[in-house]
C-alpha cells in the first residue's frame, strides 16, 4: 500500500504547508498561465456552448446523426476510446495494492487520475449524446437488467465512483483531512479490488454491445467474442497510455520516468499485443476470410491500417529487447497503439456499419459542432490533469 502517513501531519494554511506546495510546484515546473493553456480553455469554452445548444436544441440541431447512425463520434471516440484509455488504472492499481508490485506505486497516482478523467469524459458524452439528457440518471432506479446497456451504465457510475475514491487521498492530503484520509486509506485494498472486477466487465461490456448487432456490423469487425477483443485491446491500450503520460509528465513537469517501470509496461504491451494480435487474425481467418479484406475495399484497407499502426509495427518494436529498455521507442510505441486502439474503437462504432447503413439510405460524418465538443472534453481532462500535477501530490516520490 501507499504510505499515507508521512502527509498526515500536514495542515492547510500553515507556513509548512505553503513551503511544500511552492516547492512542489517549483521543482515539477508547472505553469499555469501559459498560451497552452489558454488554448484548452477557448476549447472549454466551445464546448461549453455546444453543450448548451445541443441541450437546448437537441441532437439533429446540432449533429449529422440520423436513425440509421444513431451512434457517431461522441460514442464512438469519447466513449469507447475514452474508457479504453482508462484501463492502466485498474492494470496499475491492482498492482500496487492487491499484488504488492511497489516499484509501480510511483505511478499509480497520475494512472488511477487519468482513468478518472477518461471514465468523466465517457459519462459527459453519454449524457450528451442520449436523446434526452435530463434523464439521464433514469437507469440508477428504473434497472433494466436484461438490457446489456443497463449493465453499461451501471459499471461506468460505479467505476467512476470508485476512481474518485482512489484519487481522493491526494484531496484529503491538501485539505489536511487526517481522520478521512485514515479511512480512505483502510478501505482502498478493497475498492481497488472492486474497481478491477467493475472495469473488467465494463470493458467487455462495451464490446457486447455490438453482439446486438450482427446483421449491420461488418463481418471484419463482429464476432462473438467482441467482448474479449474490447478486453484485450483495452489492456494494451490502458498500458500503453500509462507509459505515454509517464514519459510525458516526466519531460512536462521535470521529474525522472523510471525506467524499470516503463520497461516492465512495454513487456506487458507485447504481451497482450501478441494475444490480440492472435486472436485478430484467428476470428478473420475463421470468419469471413482473408479475401475479405480485399473485396470490401475501404472497410478492408481500415482493418489493415487499424491492425499495422496499433498491433503489429508495436509487437515488431517491442520483440527487440533493446527498444523495450529504450524510453524514446516505448514513447513511440505507446503512441502507435493509442492511435490504433483509437482508430479499431472508430472502425466499429463508424465505418463497420457504413455497408449497412448506406444501404438503407444513411450516410454521416460528424459535424463541426461534434468536433468543437469532442476537443473540447479533450481539453478539460488535459487542465484538470495539469491543474491536479501542479497543486496535488501527485508524483509522491518527487515531491520532496
Amino acid at each position: 500500500m501507499i504510505d499515507f502517513t508521512r502527509y498526515i501531519g500536514r495542515r492547510p494554511g500553515t507556513a509548512l504547508n505553503r513551503l511544500l506546495d511552492d516547492t512542489h510546484s517549483k521543482h515539477l515546473g508547472i505553469k499555469m498561465d501559459t498560451p497552452f493553456t489558454r488554448v484548452l480553455i477557448l476549447l472549454i469554452l466551445g464546448a461549453l456552448f455546444v453543450a448548451a445548444y445541443r441541450l437546448a436544441f437537441g441532437l439533429r440541431a446540432s449533429t449529422n446523426m440520423n436513425d440509421y447512425w444513431p451512434w457517431g463520434l461522441w460514442i464512438s471516440f469519447d466513449v469507447l476510446g475514452g474508457v479504453a484509455m482508462a484501463a492502466g488504472a485498474f492494470l496499475i492499481a491492482g498492482a500496487v495494492y492487491i499484488l504488492n508490485w511497489k516499484k509501480y506505486k510511483c505511478i499509480a497516482r497520475a494512472s488511477i487520475l487519468n482513468a478518472f478523467f477518461g471514465y468523466l469524459l465517457a459519462a459527459l458524452s453519454i449524457t450528451m449524446d442520449v436523446g434526452r439528457s435530463v434523464v439521464i440518471w433514469h437507469p440508477l432506479i428504473m434497472w433494466q437488467i436484461n438490457s446489456i446497456m443497463f449493465l453499461v451504465a451501471v459499471h461506468l457510475v460505479l467505476y467512476l465512483t470508485t476512481l474518485a475514491t482512489e484519487s481522493s487521498p491526494m484531496v484529503f492530503e491538501k485539505l489536511g483531512w487526517v481522520r478521512t484520509l485514515r479511512f480512505v486509506s483502510r478501505i482502498m485494498i478493497g475498492a481497488v479490488m472492486f474497481g478491477v472486477a467493475l472495469s473488467l466487465l465494463h470493458q467487455s461490456s462495451l464490446g457486447a454491445n455490438y453482439l446486438i448487432v450482427p446483421s449491420k456490423l461488418s463481418p471484419l469487425w463482429y464476432s462473438t467474442l467482441m467482448p474479449y477483443l474490447f478486453l484485450v485491446s483495452a489492456i494494451m491500450m490502458g498500458l500503453s497510455m500509462v507509459s505515454f503520460e509517464t514519459i510525458l509528465t516526466g519531460k512536462v513537469f521535470n521529474h525522472q520516468a523510471p525506467k524499470d517501470v516503463l520497461e516492465g509496461l512495454s513487456r506487458g504491451i507485447l504481451y497482450s499485443g501478441s494475444v490480440y494480435l492472435v486472436m485478430k487474425i484467428w476470428l478473420l481467418i475463421s470468419g469471413p476470410g482473408v479475401g475479405a479484406l480485399f473485396s470490401n475495399g475501404f472497410l478492408g484497407t481500415m482493418w489493415v491500417i487499424e491492425m499495422a499502426v496499433g498491433v503489429v509495427i508495436p509487437i515488431i518494436l517491442l520483440a527487440k529487447e533493446a527498444n523495450r529498455k529504450n524510453i524514446d521507442s516505448i514513447f513511440v510505441v505507446s503512441i502507435l497503439v493509442i492511435v490504433g486502439v483509437l482508430f479499431n474503437r472508430l472502425n466499429v462504432g463508424i465505418f463497420a456499419i457504413s455497408g449497412y447503413a448506406n444501404r438503407v439510405g444513411g450516410d454521416y460524418f460528424p459535424s463541426i459542432m461534434e468536433f468543437i465538443l469532442t476537443a473540447g472534453m479533450v481539453a478539460f481532462a488535459i487542465l484538470g490533469f495539469k491543474i491536479c500535477a501542479k497543486y496535488l501530490n501527485l508524483f509522491p516520490e518527487t515531491h520532496h
